[in-house]
């Protein structure tokens, strides 16, 4: 996702109405809201996943534990990996594998970029599979879709 795009979506969304209704002190201390805070991949070979997330995408490890779980360094929201064995014991009535589904799973993990074009092909070149080549969005925001190695859906 183009990161041009998203400034301009938040002034567009900066209107005086949403200004009126919205109190930014309350939202800006977090007090009585949720925050997200992770979003947790099960996958097979967490190292993998994570050596795979910074080839493709530029990103630095925080840490991996030797659990079966691991995090990358991606800004505010935590991206991490945990093992499918974890998954298991935190859902044990089961889940939906990303890598063992032949299609995409109906979420997407977006990084933003300057240069979509660019990361696209770093991330193909890392071993993920195109889905949808750079595309021009009648707005003008410019995105490509990747499959990821652990089956990982990745919007840029």
């Amino acid at each position: 996702m183009a990161a041009g795009w998203l400034r301009r979506c938040k002034i567009v969304t900066q209107s005086d109405v949403f200004l009126k209704t919205f109190d930014f002190d309350k939202f800006n201390d977090f007090s009585g809201f949720m925050k997200f805070g992770y979003t947790i991949i099960y996958v097979s070979y967490v190292v993998a996943s994570i050596e795979f997330f910074e080839r493709a995408f530029g990103f630095q490890r925080r840490f991996i534990h030797e659990s079966g779980y691991g995090e990358l360094e991606t800004g505010a929201t935590t991206l991490a990996f945990a093992s499918h064995e974890l998954g298991r014991a935190n859902l044990p009535d089961s889940y939906v594998s990303a890598e063992a589904s032949k299609c995409p799973l109906g979420m997407e993990v977006a990084f933003v970029t300057e240069d979509v074009e660019a990361a696209h092909t770093r991330a193909l070149e890392a071993g993920a599979l195109e889905l949808k080549g750079p595309t021009l969005k009648p707005w003008g925001q410019t995105v490509s879709y990747v499959r990821c190695t652990d089956g990982t859906l990745v919007e840029l």
